[in-house]
């Protein structure tokens, strides 16, 4: 997929910059055509000549070379690029990119890119979530730049959490992708419970905690799509790059799904079945004799897709089952006529409501099964979309 592209790589002034050297020898060994511009900063922490070494070609850091007069030409540089690749991305070189400020050749030569532009945050954790850092790749997402998401992991300060430049392999698989199927496909996916009201204290839910809808919209967005996320009350941070709409009862969310089309719907939030028939406008009082609530069925989202999906939409469904797995996984698949089912269930250890990890088998129209072993919900939602891609886009 890298193939004689034209690659240029820029690096900034982080720890992280030793992992560029790798990058440039990963691209070169898939065959892409590889140029280097750097911070002037940079170079304290990884020379030109490594990078040249290995790039096979001069590595530019500066306007011009004083000793000649020679000027590096960053319009010329951005023309010749078939995409840009900023790894590390520091804190401060994001602020002057979402900001406009142009002081060294490397964001000279970004200001005249008109194409795609990859950036790979590389800081410590308070700078990374400070407010202002967040609000500035936010800005690039919506300028069209695309984030490879950092990693939790040891910071140089010997704090752990979110700022790790992702690793490279990670770098590597995310410039490709994003070059492939997924680029203008619009995909909706919805995540967590819903909460149906008894009164306005209570509610009738379920201990789903929305994380394996987040980890699908973080990697389907990753990927290169156009991400709406409908999610239903978690505890979860909206994903940076994805439109995140809130609701909270099934009937919410029905609305939010019919009101926005899409090209792919991952259907992974835990609907309830049942709503009261008529919620009390005051809290009930206990007493001491039964309480009786009369339920109504809610309208069923993924089958109201499934049996409405036009030429070309793809339709994904869960199953989370506690008998009969197989069966019921495959008698949802044909009811709703969906193109695949995820099944989990709640017997394997590990899977299921609430925890990091799942175990899941996939069902397709044609009568095949694809089970995987219990892996992170962030890998099993890269199986998933892996999956689609294959069924849907290859």
């Amino acid at each position: 997929m890298l193939k004689g592209k034209n690659v240029l790589l820029g690096v900034s002034g982080s720890i992280a910059a030793y992992k560029s050297a790798v990058i440039c020898r990963e691209l070169i060994k898939k065959g892409a055509n590889v140029k280097v511009v750097m911070t002037p900063d940079s170079s304290d922490f990884i020379t030109p000549l490594t990078l040249s070494t290995l790039s096979k070609n001069p590595v530019y850091s500066e306007y011009s070379d004083k000793k000649t007069g020679r000027w590096n030409n960053h319009v010329e540089l951005a023309k010749w690029a078939d995409f840009f690749l900023l790894a590390p991305a520091t804190q401060n070189t994001i602020a002057k990119m979402a900001n406009g400020i142009c002081d060294n050749l490397l964001l000279a030569t970004y200001f005249s890119l008109e194409k795609k532009t990859f950036f790979a945050p590389a800081m410590d954790l308070d700078m990374f979530k400070h407010p202002a850092n967040q609000k500035n790749i936010r800005t690039l997402q919506a300028n069209g730049n695309i984030l490879i998401p950092s990693e939790s992991g040891e910071l140089a300060s010997g704090l752990v959490g979110e700022g790790r430049m992702a690793e490279v392999e990670n770098i590597i698989k995310a410039i490709s992708y994003e070059r492939t199927l997924w680029r203008n496909k619009k995909v909706l996916i919805t995540a967590g419970p819903t909460y149906e009201p008894l009164d306005p204290v209570r509610f009738i839910g379920n201990h789903s905690s929305g994380k394996m809808g987040y980890a699908l919209a973080e990697k389907a967005r990753d990927m290169g799509a156009d991400v709406i996320l409908v999610s239903g009350p978690t505890s979860l941070k909206a994903p940076n790059g994805v439109n995140c709409i809130n609701v909270r009862s099934a009937s919410d969310m029905l609305l939010a799904v019919r009101g926005n089309s899409a090209d792919l719907y991952i259907c992974a939030a835990a609907v309830s079945d049942y709503a009261v028939d008529n919620p009390a406008n005051e809290k009930i009082k206990k007493k001491s004799q039964n309480l009786t609530i009369e339920l109504v069925p809610t309208i069923d989202i993924l089958a109201e897709i499934g049996n409405n999906k036009k030429a070309g939409q793809f339709v994904v469904g869960f199953a989370l089952e506690t008998n009969d797995e197989e069966e019921n996984a495959r008698g949802k698949l044909e009811r709703k006529n969906c193109d695949l089912i995820v099944l989990n269930s709640l017997r394997n250890d590990g899977a299921g409501f609430g925890g990091n990890s799942n175990q899941i088998t996939i069902f397709d129209k044609d009568n095949n099964r694809t089970s995987f072993e219990l892996k992170s919900k962030k890998e099993v939602a890269q199986d998933i979309l892996d999956t689609i891609e294959q069924k849907w886009l290859a």
